[in-house]
């Protein structure tokens, strides 16, 4: 198989289907293995959903250590900044968290952009707590793939993902789990022991922010739970970072020249 360490960028579409046609017959240890020795610059990127911590568990299982950036949006729930503390002792691997921008603490992020702004404009939202600090965190630390959780059985923009994909701006992207169910993933969790989220104990199975996440009620789909009553399937994180960029300074700019359209009119 073609190894993607060096030319990733140069690799046409002939090429990475040849290569996701390969991965697509091998079990999720064997990718993971095959991505550990494939790419320098490899991470983990998790907010500690169920199929993160299936990869964080299949990678202990094989000896492999891989960094995870975890990115906190500062809205996350008390449980899974505590799942995240529990993940990292019992694996032991090098956890980087990135926050918003100039922002400690929730009250911090509260002081800089208000209190609703997930309500208000969610584009803007999603780049401040999940776009911006990831994109940082690639940079920072010289993140030249990333390993995520994602499955097409959560459909959306997932359901025909490759498990090898390339962003543009040259992000490799590793799915492992690409195939699975989320019984599978449930079955594993439970077989393994592995920790997990309590609230999945209480109806959740996808957990995102405490403002946007909600149970999933019987016979709904997994994540219907995140942005319900929205056609939202995305946080930004997985989507084209030159296109959200673009979007938020439209929208920041917008948001100045109204700014200043209404200083005007109050001192007239």
């Amino acid at each position: 198989m073609p190894s993607l360490s060096a030319p990733v960028l140069q690799l046409d579409e002939s090429q990475l289907h040849h290569i996701n046609t390969k991965l697509s017959a091998m079990e999720p240890h064997q990718v993971l293995a095959w991505a550990s020795t494939t790419f320098a610059g490899l991470y983990q990127e998790t907010a500690f959903g169920p199929s993160g911590n299936v990869i964080s568990d299949i990678l202990s299982s094989q000896g492999i250590s891989v960094p995870v950036i975890f990115v906190d949006t500062l809205h996350h729930f008390d449980e899974t900044l505590d799942l995240a503390r529990r993940s990292q002792e019992r694996y032991g691997f090098d956890l980087h968290v990135f926050k918003p921008e100039g922002c400690e603490t929730r009250q911090d992020f509260i002081a800089r952009h208000g209190d609703n702004l997930w309500k208000h404009d969610d584009v803007v939202y999603d780049y401040c707590v999940k776009v911006e600090p990831a994109r940082r965190a690639y940079t920072s630390l010289g993140a030249r793939a990333v390993i995520t959780g994602r499955r097409r059985s959560q459909k959306g923009d997932r359901a025909t993902m490759p498990i090898v994909e390339i962003e543009s701006t040259g992000l490799v992207k590793i799915n492992p789990l690409a195939m699975w169910s989320f019984q599978q993933v449930w079955s594993y969790l439970r077989a393994n022991e592995v920790p997990y989220n309590v609230l999945l104990d209480q109806g959740y199975k996808s957990v995102g922010d405490y403002h946007s996440t909600r149970p999933v009620k019987e016979g709904e789909d997994e994540r219907a739970g995140r942005w319900a009553g929205s056609e939202k399937t995305e946080c930004g994180l997985h989507k084209d970072y030159f296109a959200m960029r673009a979007e938020f300074l439209a929208r920041n700019k917008a948001q100045q020249e109204q700014n200043v359209a209404q200083l005007t009119a109050q001192a007239a």
